[in-house]
């Protein structure tokens, strides 16, 4: 028999490793799927020092670290394998993986976003030769030479600063105007009176030169138009990333950049399908942020689990006819009508049986049904698991002819 999870994680970053142990804490089955060591890309950033409770000496690989065993902690499974393929579509949905297939009642899509690529000459080339995007993973390879980093947003100021532990020199290579960074202001002070950092404005890289590793750059200043070769032992680029959305099916809504779009609660646009940290919009991709959104998003799965399957036992896998009463708790007079149903359904019990349905709270449903607060109260009449009648107008007589024809 196949194994169901209430919760599939796809991702072990922040985001992954905060939906699993949220999951797991709410007595959901649940399983983190990951390809590598958990962690995401925070766990190759060395100096972690804005999340909020941890200070100066905190780490990327410490913290995640902690993040999965607190998950562990709480009964979530980790599974290492590479998703291939996902069937939203199916009830449960399919996770397909290379090592095998997964089944979960809803499923956290957290596989976060990789670097973006400058697509130069010789960066293809000399990726993993002297080309990185990880500081924090290839650092130490340049002791004692030099190297440049391309970007100016706050990893790539936070990165140089780790690279200037090593290396000798680290140019930091900015598009801007002197003086003019994307990253906050503070790291940008702090980068400033670094001796190991220099700043070269106003450039961009036309190429990394070199044939076994890398010699140099070619820099264009984009003010004059003037090119030159930029002799140094070592690129790193931080201009950006890009989300890790190839294998998730068009049904998700995602903006122009690809990034998924979801509401305050996490909710694609797949029903229990959720997205959370790097791979989605937002504001701000920090271990916080992602960390906040695996919580929403757990926490919003639990419910539409726990709703889904109150809903297919009460109403959906009836034995027989069901009434179901939507009403607004704050309309006094909507309520009463709900009494009338009550009524009529204790007077025929062998017959009928009623579910209510505050509207207002109970989101999945009012989806699924297209629920319209403003005609609250109604009725629907479902019979072997699909709506045979519609009443608004909810009054004894119209009940009484509901019952006739059933």
């Amino acid at each position: 028999m196949e194994q169901i999870y209430d919760l599939l994680v796809l991702g072990g970053g922040p985001a992954g490793l905060a939906a699993g142990m949220y999951g797991a804490r709410a007595r959901m089955k649940t399983a983190i799927i990951e390809k590598g060591r958990p962690g995401g890309q925070a766990a190759t950033t060395e100096d972690l020092e804005n999340y909020p409770g941890f200070g100066r000496g905190t780490t990327g690989p410490g913290l995640t670290q902690a993040m999965a065993d607190h998950a562990s902690s709480f009964g979530a499974e980790f599974i290492k394998d590479t998703i291939v393929s996902l069937d939203l579509q199916s009830s449960p949905k399919k996770v397909v993986g290379r090592k095998g297939e997964y089944l979960g009642k809803a499923l956290v899509y957290a596989l976060g976003a990789e670097p973006r690529m400058l697509r130069v000459p010789g960066e293809g080339k000399l990726r993993g030769k002297g080309v990185s995007y990880c500081a924090t993973c290839d650092a130490d390879l340049f002791e004692e030479l030099e190297v440049a980093v391309v970007g100016s947003g706050d990893a790539a100021i936070e990165e140089a600063e780790y690279l200037s532990k090593f290396a000798d020199l680290v140019s930091i290579i900015v598009i801007h105007e002197e003086g003019k960074v994307d990253a906050n202001q503070v790291s940008f002070e702090r980068a400033q009176q670094n001796p190991k950092l220099k700043w070269i404005w106003n450039s961009i890289v036309k190429s990394v030169n070199g044939e076994e590793l890398v010699e140099s750059i070619t820099l264009k200043n984009i003010q004059t138009g003037e090119e030159s070769d930029y002799p140094l032992n070592g690129v790193f680029i931080f201009i950006g990333t890009v989300p890790l959305t190839e294998v998730l099916p068009e049904q998700v809504q995602v903006n122009p950049q690809g990034y998924i779009i979801t509401d305050e609660k996490m909710a694609t646009s797949v029903e229990g399908v959720f997205a959370a940290g790097d791979v989605r919009v937002k504001y701000l991709r920090q271990v916080v942020t992602a960390a906040s959104d695996g919580a929403i998003a757990a926490v919003a799965a639990e419910k539409y689990v726990h709703e889904t399957e109150l809903w297919e036992k009460e109403v959906l896998k009836a034995q027989k006819p069901v009434f179901v009463a939507y009403y607004n708790p704050t309309d006094m007079s909507g309520t009463e009508k709900v009494g009338i149903v009550d009524r009529f359904v204790r007077a025929n019990n062998e017959r009928f049986s009623l579910v209510k349905v505050d509207a207002t709270r109970n989101e999945l449903v009012g989806r699924r049904y297209n629920i319209n607060l403003d005609k609250l109260p109604m009725l629907h009449v479902f019979v072997n698991g699909e709506v045979k009648q519609e009443v608004v107008d909810i009054n004894e007589a119209n009940l009484e002819a509901i019952s006739k024809s059933l």
